[in-house]
C-alpha cells in the first residue's frame, strides 16, 4: 500500500517547512512541502545534500495537497543522499550502563541481568550526575578504576571526547515504510530510536528527522572492534520520514527537549513500548556535532544519530534471555514535531539488495540531465 503522508508526518506540518526524496520511475526525486503542500524540487536541485548548501530553497513544481499523497507509483525513500551517516554512542547513561553489560556479558544476553544489578548499583548514579569532561567526571573516572569497575565505554559516556563513528555508507539508508536489517547470525540486537541531525557543509545544523540506528548486541559485546559489523549492514540503518527544516517554528530547542516514542509490535502478538527524552542525554546536540567536525570536512555534509536513551531489558521468550528481534517486528518511531518513521523487519541477507551506490546514482542523474544540480 502508498504511504500516508498524513500519517507519517506531525500534526503541525502545515505550519513547517520538510525536506524528503522519493523514487519514480525515472529516478530519485528531491521533494519539500510547505504550507500543506507537496513539491518536487528535482529540477532546481536534484540532491539533498546541495539542497541545504544553498540561502533559500527553490521554489519547484507543485504537485498537490500533502492528503492527496506522492504521485501515484512514487515510493518514499530516505531522506538523505550524499550526506555521510555518522552517529554518536553512550550518550546517555542507561545505553553507557548497557554497553557495559555488553563488554561483561561477552555479548551473552543470559548473563546480563545479574551483571546489570550490580552495575546499577555501583556506576549508575555517578554516570548521571558528572558533566562529561568535567573535574567531577575526572575524579568519577578515577574511583571506578580505583575499583576495577572502568570500561572503555564509560569512557566515552563521561570523557571529553564522545564516540563518534559512521554508521552506514552514503546512499544506503532506507525510510520509511522500508524493511530494516538484522544479521541472520546475531541472536541479541535491538532498534536505537534516534534524533538525526542534518549538518551543511558549512557545518551548519539545518534540520533534525528519526533514525533507527539498529544495533547487534552480541556482536559489539564480544569486541567493541566488532562495531562495524554490529551497526553496517544491509537495511540496518533507516531514517525519515521527512528532514524537517529549522526555521522559526521549529529550533534547536525543540530538538533538545524532543520525546521519542518507540513501539514494536511482533508478529507472536508481543508488544515493547520505551521513550527516548532528549533532556537526559549527557552532551548537547551542538557538541557532539562540533565534536563530528572536529578536524574533518565533509563536503556534502553529514547527517549525525544522536545517540538512544532507550535499550530493552524485558525477557521476550527465555527467562533471563532479555529482549531481541523477531523476523515480522514492527517498528515505529514517532515525536511529536517530527512524525513518525515505522519499519518492518527482517534479515539483512533477505532483505532488498542495495543497488543504486553513488556511481549509479550519479548515472541516473547523468541521463535525466541533472547531473549539474547536485
Amino acid at each position: 500500500m502508498p504511504v500516508s503522508l498524513i500519517e507519517i508526518l506531525p500534526a503541525d506540518f502545515r505550519g513547517g517547512v520538510f525536506v524528503g526524496r522519493a523514487l519514480a520511475k525515472d529516478g530519485p526525486h528531491v521533494l519539500a512541502i510547505r504550507d500543506g503542500f507537496l513539491f518536487d524540487l528535482t529540477q532546481n536541485c536534484a540532491t539533498v545534500s546541495w539542497l541545504f548548501e544553498r540561502e533559500t530553497l527553490p521554489e519547484g513544481e507543485r504537485l498537490g495537497p500533502v492528503e492527496e499523497g506522492l504521485p501515484e507509483g512514487w515510493t518514499l525513500l530516505s531522506p538523505v543522499d550524499l550526506q555521510c551517516i555518522k552517529a554518536c554512542g553512550v550518550t546517555f547513561a542507561l545505553s553507557a550502563i548497557e554497553r557495559v553489560i555488553e563488554e561483561r556479558a561477552r555479548g551473552d544476553a543470559a548473563h546480563a541481568a545479574d551483571i546489570r544489578a550490580k552495575l546499577e548499583e555501583n556506576i549508575g548514579s555517578g554516570i548521571r550526575s558528572v558533566v562529561p569532561g568535567s573535574e567531577e567526571a575526572a575524579a568519577l573516572k578515577k574511583a571506578l578504576i580505583d575499583q576495577g569497575m572502568w570500561s572503555q565505554y564509560l569512557e566515552v559516556a563521561i570523557g571529553p571526547d564522545a564516540e563518534v563513528f559512521t554508521k552506514s555508507p552514503v546512499l544506503s539508508t532506507v525510510g520509511a515504510e522500508a524493511l530494516i536489517g538484522v544479521r541472520s547470525d546475531s541472536s541479541w540486537n535491538n532498534p536505537e530510536p534516534e534524533v538525526v541531525l542534518v549538518v551543511n557543509s558549512k557545518g551548519e545544523t539545518v534540520g533534525a528527522t528519526l533514525g533507527n540506528d539498529v544495533n547487534l548486541r552480541d556482536f559489539e559485546g564480544r569486541s567493541a572492534l566488532l562495531l562495524s559489523k554490529a551497526k553496517d549492514n544491509t537495511a540496518s540503518c533507516s531514517i525519515g520520514p521527512f528532514i524537517r527544516v529549522f526555521d522559526d517554528s521549529f529550533t534547536m530547542n525543540d530538538v533538545r527537549n524532543a520525546t521519542v516514542d518507540l513501539s514494536i509490535e511482533g508478529p507472536d502478538d508481543y508488544r515493547l513500548e520505551g521513550t527516548n527524552m532528549m533532556t537526559q542525554i549527557s552532551r548537547d546536540p551542538l557538541d557532539l556535532v562540533n565534536q563530528t567536525l572536529s578536524e574533518h570536512h565533509y563536503p556534502d555534509g553529514f547527517v549525525l544519530f544522536c545517540g538512544t536513551l532507550f535499550a530493552p531489558t524485558q525477557d521476550r521468550d527465555t527467562p533471563g534471555a532479555g529482549f531481541t528481534h523477531k523476523i515480522g517486528d514492527k517498528v515505529t518511531i514517532s515525536s511529536h514535531r517530527l512524525g513518525m518513521l515505522s519499519n518492518v523487519v527482517t534479515t539483512s541477507r533477505d532483505a532488498p539488495a542495495w543497488e543504486m551506490g553513488i556511481g549509479e546514482f550519479i548515472r541516473n542523474l547523468a541521463r535525466r540531465q541533472l547531473s549539474e544540480r547536485i
